[in-house]
């Protein structure tokens, strides 16, 4: 029965020291499980972060492909528009280009006649001009005769001028003296 007991209480305490170790080692799993546990909640949060982000980036992205695509059905109205315009208005300048060429054709006729007329004004004028030619030598020599008479009275009226300049700057000294005599004497007292 002692060993029995003896056996039994080895058991026991290799029991005891089985439970401790597996005790421990559940401990360490659960140190472990709660570290796991706590990295797949942070997983979590962060894959909640991304897939909010991942959305809002979604909505992002169709707002600017909405966006992109309005400007862009703009931007095709717009050239659409500017065609339209452009074209109506080489249809405009194509009328006027061949306004203008029969215009050109017109003046060209007229060019023509004008210079027909011109030949036949030409011949008149040189005769013209060489009757004015006469006359104008005629009329030289006449003023020619006239600027020397002038010259002459010009002269009479320089020397006329310069004695009244002179008869002047006498007057002009004379009203310096007659002035320099009237101070002096009312700077006399007995004239006062």
């Amino acid at each position: 029965g002692l060993l029995l007991y003896n056996h039994l209480q080895q058991k026991v305490r290799n029991a005891e020291a089985l439970a401790q170790k597996y005790k421990q080692q559940q401990e360490a799993l659960s140190a472990q499980l709660q570290v796991v546990y706590e990295h797949r909640s942070r997983l979590e949060r962060s894959l909640q972060k991304e897939r909010g982000e991942h959305k809002k980036t979604k909505e992002d992205f169709l707002v600017y492909k909405l966006e992109a695509q309005e400007a862009l059905n703009k931007e095709k109205q717009d050239s659409m528009n500017r065609y339209g315009a452009l074209s109506s208005q080489h249809k405009i300048l194509k009328n006027q280009h061949d306004d203008v060429k029969k215009q050109l054709l017109d003046l060209q006729l007229q060019h023509n006649s004008l210079k027909l007329e011109h030949r036949k004004s030409l011949e008149s004028q040189s005769q013209k001009l060489s009757q004015l030619q006469q006359e104008k030598d005629s009329e030289v020599t006449n003023l020619q005769d006239t600027v020397f008479k002038l010259r002459e009275e010009s002269k009479l009226l320089r020397k006329a001028h310069q004695e009244v300049h002179s008869q002047l700057l006498n007057a002009q000294a004379q009203m310096e003296e007659f002035r320099q005599l009237k101070e002096a004497l009312q700077k006399m007292p007995g004239l006062r």
